[in-house]
């Protein structure tokens, strides 16, 4: 165990008793379970970590709270890591980032010198001419700017997604946010407690409060006791509300998992950002936040230093000291920014200590140690003026420096949904206005910084809350605090320079000046030029000084000024959290039941589960032509009640469908079927279906399985505008369908359903009837989606299953069994029917897709009428074609390239393979695919690029591939 740490009950987080071994540089180090890679290294006396991002400066750690980027460090399969959030594991293996040699002895720090040569924008000025000179340039600037790499060979880890809904969302574990959540929790709410941190408590865990250092563990305990122990409560450690969204929507970031959070009410209570002091050489290792050296004490029981300075601009500076002089850190002098100093009873506190104070002077330069890895000493001068100093100054040894200039909330959550922040540059306090309604703010993210009157904030935020909700509760008195935390301007320009206001990307406050001069008088542009605040960190460090500066430049207040824009996500998120694997609700037809006992292997169809085809999967292929060829020959049973539904009733109803589909529907005749397919107002096919007419005022209309739900939402939203009389239901689950189809299908039909004439002249192709099923009353459709005679009957869907049933019984005679939609697939792409989505893409118009036929020009309207004609009077670029390729040549697969050239692999693409199978019924691989307009022509080749880059010569023919004169739906 090394030296550095400090005896019980110091170290919240850490489990003495188990030790832990990793590397960092080649170099073996321990600690001990609940140590971060930063803790760990301080407690064995390392501080160096990383380089900086442009100059390739020493860089340890800043807040030990992950809110900077000071600590990024590469794991073995994971770059930018930051070390003072992430927790050691046996045998991890840690190096240091962006550097060229050693992290010791970085070869690329000379960088540091050139800093004359490389002013704020300067890569928009230097790399843009002549000509191409940028693709010289960008791999050596890339390599130097580089901050880890990625692990190529990395197997990814199971992550996933989860929904959680509650009463109350409180953001933040502080004594705010465990206020608030008791509060509201005791009232009968249920609450959803979220915080980044292993336990809870916030500045609890850490800050000291009172001189005489109880208060905080004992509210701690208490608070945190009654959360864990309360019912009404779900706790969520160690994640981070990643964003708001409207309606209090929130994606929580946990490990491996992201929960999508809904509540009704959210409180955040997030608390602030400690804020650091401008002057010469602030980023050398052993220069800190008040709130880090606070934080490795308490959490980790680590000794930071023998000797610090506290650099300060308020009274939290002087609690700081006497937790510092209390474990054993001698602190020589507490240098106050202000002129008048703490009150009396902290003056007192410090003095009984032995530490001296300096009133009105400033840390001017820190300096570093012969080798520049750690503070030796700061320049301290008194200050003379608005960021100016004396000319002399005094040397005051120390190995650690622990600074604090006041504090920023943590706004991001809430700007995100629309809160505006302000500052008052009199009293250098923020305020948060604007919250959307069901969104509250407590604690030190509402400029409340005295404990009682955080708590009290925490309760009336959540009284308000439980007032929104309609829940009874007491009413807590809201208290307003005078504390004052800000140093209005803790900016001290060096004429040396170095004086990072960004320490991400390096950027000194000359840089944030120069930025305004060139002409960048907004924040916004101050950030795009300059970069500033778009590292890693995200501005939680640099948003008000460079406010600050920005203001002071251009004549303005910091009000008028304002941050930088906040976006989601708050912290960097993986992309396997985004996505990982996620609930996928899933419906099941009503003869669910009887496919699996049919041996159906299902696939997901949307949300649906349907059959794929009937059997082991080990035999697709086989399966798949024996149930086509059952359908031709005899006859076979499909589940199709996936089809969406849609019921448009009303005086308007064949006004509407006209303008919604491109075909005509007001002649449409009662009692027949109509293909329909409809367009976006940009001309693009997005879904197909059947329109049935069953009176003057009233249509059933079919839809895609996927499609249906979109299809709904287009039509209530044009009918918001039209204003039409029309009633539109979607009735996709409240009816079941199945189809039954081959030349023996009539024959199925007539001995289930006798009120019904099935005749070809009583029942032609396309029509449309209505019987009954063993008293079960039935829609039937005549339609030839699979190209044989076919019905397609639509049923209640509580009586989905009896009339599967009892249509299988009356085929047996006929040796009819059920297929699944694999084959559907094979059969209708015979017939050279296009699946929307799957033979169409986003920018499909009917031109390309040959469906001319089914748009009707005559109609004044339609949507995407307009459209459709300029984009089919334009020249074409490509056309969806049926192709088919000997059989023994290897079967292109869907989404394989077509090209240009057969002799040029590398040469221009001009589509895509759509649907390709195996036909026994042609004896050939067909499929369909999009190809260049000059490739069209039937009897003419085209090259396909499919598995190991090998070509295959696809032949254009003319669909459809079987039964091109319909004979076969004309069976008597």
């Amino acid at each position: 165990m090394s030296m550095n740490r400090l005896p019980a009950p110091l170290g919240l987080y850490i489990t003495r008793e188990k030790t832990i071994n990793f590397m960092f540089e080649g170099q073996r180090y321990q600690g001990v379970e609940g140590d971060t890679i930063a803790s760990a290294l301080i407690a064995n006396g390392q501080w160096l970590m990383s380089r900086s991002f442009k100059y390739h400066r020493p860089r340890g750690p800043l807040t030990m709270a992950g809110q900077d980027a000071n600590t990024l460090v590469q794991l073995k399969s994971e770059p930018n890591v930051l070390a003072d959030k992430h927790f050691i594991r046996a045998d991890l293996e840690v190096v240091g980032q962006n550097y060229s040699g050693s992290l010791e002895n970085d070869k690329d720090a000379k960088l540091s010198y050139a800093g004359r040569f490389m002013p704020v924008g300067f890569y928009y000025r230097a790399f843009y001419k002549p000509m191409g000179i940028w693709d010289k340039w960008e791999p050596f600037i890339r390599k130097k700017a580089g901050l880890g790499f990625a692990d190529l060979t990395f197997k990814p880890v199971y992550h996933d997604k989860a929904y959680l809904f509650h009463d109350l969302a409180v953001i933040g574990a502080g004594p705010a946010g465990l206020a608030a959540a008791l509060k509201a929790a005791d009232a009968g709410a249920s609450v959803l407690l979220v915080d980044e941190n292993p336990i809870l408590g916030g500045a609890l865990t850490y800050h000291r409060f009172d001189v005489e250092a109880v208060r905080a563990n004992e509210l701690r305990t208490q608070l945190t006791e009654n959360v864990l122990n309360h019912s009404n409560i779900t706790i969520l450690n160690n994640a981070t509300c990643n964003g708001w969204f409207t309606d209090n929507y929130l994606p929580i970031i946990q490990g491996s998992r992201m929960y999508k959070a809904r509540a009704k009410q959210c409180i955040v209570a997030s608390g602030a950002f400690e804020q650091h002091v401008v002057f010469r050489n602030n980023d050398v290792p052993g220069v800190v936040m008040s709130s880090a050296a606070m934080r490795l004490m308490s959490q980790y029981a680590i000794k930071p230093a023998n000797k610090a300075v506290v650099l300060t601009g308020n009274d939290d500076g002087y609690l700081c000291a006497l937790e510092l002089v209390r474990n054993g850190v001698e602190v020589p002098v507490i240098i106050d920014m202000r002129p008048s100093g703490a009150n009396e009873t902290l003056q007192k506190a410090v003095a009984q200590q032995g530490i001296n104070v300096r009133l009105n002077a400033t840390v001017y330069e820190a300096l570093p140690s012969s080798d520049k890895k750690r503070l030796s000493a700061v320049q301290v001068h008194d200050i003379t003026g608005k960021g100016q100093v004396s000319i002399g100054g005094v040397t005051v040894p120390c190995d650690l420096l622990c600074m604090s200039a006041g504090y920023m909330p943590v706004y991001q959550l809430l700007c995100q949904a629309g809160a505006k922040l302000s500052y008052s540059d009199d009293s250098a306090r923020f305020s948060l206005t604007n919250l959307p309604k069901n969104l509250y703010v407590a604690g030190s993210a509402n400029g409340v910084h005295e404990l009682d009157a955080v708590i009290s904030d925490g309760q009336f935020a959540a009284y308000q809350s439980l007032t929104s909700l309609g829940i009874p509760s007491s009413e807590p008195e809201k208290v307003l605090c005078a504390k004052q935390t800000n140093f209005p301007w803790p900016i001290f320009k060096h004429p040396k320079g170095k004086d990072f206001v960004d320490f991400d990307e390096d950027l000194q406050a000359k840089d944030i000046v120069n930025a305004t001069r060139l002409g960048y008088r907004d924040v916004q542009l101050v950030k795009r030029f300059s970069t500033v605040g778009m590292g890693p960190s995200q501005g939680r460090h640099s948003a008000l000084p460079t406010a600050r500066l920005v203001a002071e430049a251009t004549n303005r207040t910091v009000t008028e000024t304002g941050v930088t824009t906040a976006r989601p996500p708050f912290v960097p998120e993986k992309l396997a959290n985004i996505t990982g694997r996620i609930f996928s609700p899933h419906k099941y037809t009503s003869m669910h039941k009887r496919h699996l006992e049919l041996g159906a292997h299902m696939i997901p169809a949307g949300i649906w589960r349907r059959p794929a085809y009937y059997g082991d999967p080990i035999n697709r292929d086989k399966l798949i032509q024996e149930e086509a060829k059952m359908v031709r020959n005899a006859v076979g049973m499909i589940d199709v009640s996936t089809l969406g539904g849609l019921e448009v009733r009303g005086p308007d109803a064949a006004e509407f469908v006209n303008r919604i589909y491109t075909f005509g529907f007001l002649s449409q005749p009662i009692g027949k079927t109509r293909y329909a397919v409809l367009t976006n107002e940009q001309g693009v096919v997005v879904d197909d279906g059947v329109s049935c007419r069953i009176s003057e005022d009233h249509y059933y209309i079919t839809a895609t399985t996927t499609g249906v739900d979109a299809v709904y939402r287009e039509m209530t939203k044009w009918n918001a505008q039209w204003r039409l009389k029309v009633d539109i239901a979607n009735v996709t689950s409240a009816f079941s369908a199945v189809n039954v189809a081959g030349p023996l299908a009539r024959n199925v039909l007539i001995k289930v359903c006798s009120d019904v004439d099935f005749s070809n002249e009583s029942f032609p192709y396309l029509a449309y009837r209505e019987g009954s099923i063993d008293g079960v009353p039935v829609r039937l459709l005549r339609v030839g989606f699979v190209g044989e005679l076919g019905y397609e009957i639509h049923m209640p869907s509580l009586f989905g299953e009896g009339v599967w049933d009892r249509l299988m019984d009356a085929g047996k005679e006929f040796e009819m069994k059920p297929f699944g939609v694999e084959t559907q697939r094979l059969l209708r792409l015979e017939k050279g029917h296009i699946i929307v989505s799957q033979d169409t893409d986003g920018m499909s118009h009917p031109g390309e897709l040959s469906l001319n036929w089914a748009v009707n020009r005559k109609k004044p309207f339609f949507i995407g009428s307009r459209s459709v004609d300029i984009v089919m009077a334009r020249k074409q670029t490509r056309k969806l074609v049926g192709f088919k390729l000997d059989s023994k040549i290897i079967r292109p697969k869907e989404g394989h390239l077509v090209l240009a050239n057969p002799d040029r692999p590398d040469c221009a693409i001009t589509g895509n393979v759509t649907s390709s199978e195996y036909s026994s019924a042609i004896g050939a691989n067909i499929g369909m695919a999009f190809v260049g307009v000059d490739q069209q022509e039937v009897g003419s080749t085209f090259p396909i690029r499919v598995d190991n880059g090998e070509i295959v010569m696809a032949e254009v023919v003319k669909l459809p591939f079987y039964d091109a004169n319909n004979i076969r739906q004309e069976v008597l």
